[in-house]
């Protein structure tokens, strides 16, 4: 069984159960987007996490050793995304992100922001217009060091 197999069969549990990402989330005491990344092969789920987890939805004990390897990172399989949802954040990045850099590096100096040390919350943001999508990220700011 690989990583991917084990993706799948949460992703059919999850509907088949009528579970919802934050009842995973609350099961394991994490936010529901770090443990949504996590049971989409992102992160490493402790042996513990991985073990409720497997309960809920009645994974395999094999699924269950999976989620608790170091995966490989990268959720989207190609240079441009063709999923809409996704393409629209690497449209954001490609429209935004020298602003981005060009404010970081204002505020901050010559660095980077974590995706290591990083957090981040997703909410609906209700409008009279039409509901938004809110999305705060959170990354600690890591400095070039001179050597």
């Amino acid at each position: 069984m690989t990583r991917n197999d084990v993706t799948e069969l949460i992703i059919a549990q999850k509907l088949q159960m009528q579970l919802s990402w934050p009842q995973l989330a609350a099961a394991i005491g994490q936010s529901k987007e770090w443990t949504t990344a996590a049971l989409l092969g992102q992160m490493t789920l402790t042996a513990d996490q991985a073990a409720k987890v497997g309960a809920m939805l009645g994974l395999p004990d094999e699924a269950i050793t999976q989620l608790q390897v170091v995966p490989t990172k990268g959720s989207v399989p190609t240079t441009v995304p063709t999923d809409p949802l996704i393409y629209r954040f690497h449209e954001l990045v490609n429209v935004y992100g020298t602003t981005f850099k060009a404010l970081i590096h204002e505020e901050f100096g010559d660095g980077i922001m974590s995706a290591i040390d990083f957090s981040m919350e997703l909410e609906r943001e209700p409008d009279p217009g039409g509901d938004r999508v809110r999305i705060v990220m959170s990354g600690k700011f890591l400095p070039y060091k001179s050597y």
